[in-house]
């Protein structure tokens, strides 16, 4: 089925759970999570993989639990909705979720190991493929998107603090995000236009991962 918009309540869905995260608030309205959040969202990213996924891709949406083994919140619920277009971890995400702050889109490495970090350093010190990318950042940052990751406070081991792309070298992740409040959109055809047309802003940052970083190769524990 295309996809039409979230469903009627779906923010009411969560604005419910931050107030009452517990089993017993989702076992009575889990059938508002399913319908209203859920399949929607597997609509959405049903309808947008054909352009933005390739063979190797995983499209899927993220469970509700929250992994709370090492958490000092235990919690058990996520108050957001995540589903994601995406080769492997880092290696350049498309990334899209409904919460109570609405609609939010994001794209880029939200997560790096050390192997990719490796080589997104190495790339960003090279002066062709990091303007690339600064070019890319700068780009994304004119139109609206704001960046972020993880830094570090000082400079990366091997590089000197004068580094013309010091800015990017400190950064352990990288990614761009965006976000609509909630609005009558939400629940409309439009909800698919915005995020198709934001996908397609992302696809430089994340064709630039996948040049440069690609799937790590550590094995994930």
């Amino acid at each position: 089925m295309a996809f039409t918009g979230f469903g009627e309540h779906a923010i009411d869905f969560y604005d419910g759970l931050e107030a009452d995260n517990s089993k017993s608030y989702w076992e009575d309205n889990k059938h508002v999570y399913a319908a209203d959040v859920r399949a929607p969202m597997e609509e959405l990213l049903a309808e947008l993989s054909p352009e933005f996924a390739t063979e190797t891709s995983r499209v899927t949406v993220f469970r509700p639990y929250r992994d709370v083994r090492f958490a000092r919140d235990k919690t058990p619920y996520k108050t957001h909705c995540g589903g994601v277009i995406e080769p492997g971890r880092g290696a350049g995400a498309y990334y899209v979720e409904v919460g109570p702050a609405g609609l939010r889109v994001g794209g880029g490495c939200f997560h790096l190991e050390s192997d990719q970090l490796a080589r997104f350093r190495t790339a960003v010190a090279e002066d062709v493929h990091g303007t690339a990318l600064e070019d890319v950042v700068a780009r994304l940052r004119r139109g609206g998107w704001e960046l972020r990751g993880e830094q570090l406070k000082t400079r990366p081991r091997g590089f000197d603090a004068d580094h013309p792309r010091i800015d990017l070298l400190r950064h352990k992740s990288l990614y761009a995000i965006k976000v609509w409040e909630p609005d009558d959109a939400l629940h409309e055809r439009e909800t698919f236009n915005r995020v198709r047309k934001a996908f397609r802003a992302l696809r430089p940052i994340n064709e630039w991962a996948a040049d440069h970083v690609g799937i790590s190769e550590v094995p994930r524990r």
